[in-house]
């Protein structure tokens, strides 16, 4: 099944040498996105939460420019550099999942790029082929 790399305006450019996210038949595969702005600038905030969402609606921007939405998200890891932030995420991500939440893994690690609090990666499964 060829591969499709998806890239868009909506969400900052990669740091390094990989895509927004790639598109394999039904499934899209979106790499870890933080709390950077479209333009890929600095951070959004210091705060967890500002980062959090900054990262969702990043990686919602590369699901739509997949032809997909949060609602075909299947499974999504979450990083963070300090699990007592584990609530406060949780808080924001729940505004974006729908009826059948995503499959999910949350760890802590020790520091994630430019300084960021919180990554987010996702897998969805969308309806119909491109």
């Amino acid at each position: 099944m060829p591969k499709k790399a998806i890239q868009t305006a909506g969400a900052p450019k990669a740091i390094g040498p990989y895509s927004q996210g790639v598109r394999s038949g039904r499934l899209v595969f979106c790499s870890g996105q933080i709390g950077l702005g479209p333009g890929g600038g600095a951070l959004v905030g210091t705060d967890v939460k500002a980062q959090a969402r900054q990262a969702m609606n990043n990686l919602g921007a590369v699901l739509e420019a997949a032809g997909g939405s949060w609602a075909d998200v299947v499974k999504t890891t979450i990083y963070l550099t300090d699990l007592h932030d584990f609530d406060a995420v949780n808080a924001v991500y729940a505004e974006y999942v729908q009826e059948v939440s995503p499959a999910r893994a949350t760890v802590q690690v020790a520091a994630l790029p430019r300084g960021a609090a919180v990554e987010i990666e996702a897998i969805a499964h969308l309806e119909r082929e491109p």
